[in-house]
């Protein structure tokens, strides 16, 4: 690769991260607590591929007029390359979704297992907001019964599984690569004509004792409402 190609892309990729760190794409890859190092390495990034260009050229200028000529036809070949790293680079991919759950549902880390006084009373309301996360393990593991008579809401994408309708999450611990799927399966509502990775806010009763390591810890949620609703900015639990 010439040196003109590799000056491109440093100053291409610098402009992605500082791209996606600003108008919070970023969250699609990492943690919001990761946004500072996001801007920063990309700001890094855009200043060495520019000091590099700056160098280069001046260097040019004083290099016989020949020389010049030919690399100047040389370099204009290598702009070809900075299509595909466009498409690579400016064009955001989705969040991680249905397919997603899906295929690593089957090995997928479960929640760890807690014990009972790690476990919070709920707030006192008619009905409570959760994340999945807090419904999962407390449905798995909070021996207190918690859960148990109350409504609860919850926001999640809808994945049709062998198993049924499930309202998922995916939660990742550092970075999108290490993501992992939070999943409860709807009983009881017309959750089923939702097409995959439409966002739904449920809110509903877990049945007791159907969070078991058999069926990788997804309860059952009997369904009282739905409604669909816009994917959130940040689609992750974390």
């Amino acid at each position: 690769m010439r040196r003109e190609t590799q000056n491109i892309l440093l100053v291409l990729l610098g402009g992605a991260l500082l791209k996606i760190g600003v108008n919070g794409e970023y969250l699609r890859y990492v943690k919001p607590a990761q946004q500072p190092w996001v801007i920063a390495g990309g700001a890094v990034i855009l200043l060495l591929g520019a000091i590099a260009i700056v160098r280069d050229v001046l260097s040019t200028r004083q290099a016989h007029v020949a020389t010049v000529a030919h690399h100047h036809h040389a370099a204009r070949s290598a702009w070809l390359l900075v299509v595909p790293v466009l498409a690579v680079f400016l064009v955001a991919p989705p969040a991680l979704g249905s397919d997603s759950v899906i295929r690593t549902a089957a090995g997928a880390p479960r929640p760890v297992a807690q014990d009972a006084a790690a476990f919070p009373p709920l707030r006192a309301g008619e009905v409570v907001p959760l994340t999945l996360t807090e419904v999962v393990t407390r449905a798995g593991w909070d021996s207190r019964g918690s859960l148990s008579g109350r409504t609860v809401r919850l926001s999640g994408f809808v994945v049709h599984g062998k198993e049924g309708v499930l309202l998922a999450r995916m939660v990742i611990r550092c970075c999108a690569a290490d993501a992992s799927p939070m999943t409860v399966r709807l009983t009881g509502s017309d959750a089923a004509r939702y097409l995959n990775d439409s966002w739904l806010e449920v809110t509903g009763q877990v049945v007791p004792g159907t969070a078991v390591a058999a069926n990788g810890y997804t309860p059952d949620l009997t369904v009282a409402s739905l409604r669909r609703v816009p994917a959130p900015p940040d689609p992750y639990e974390y």
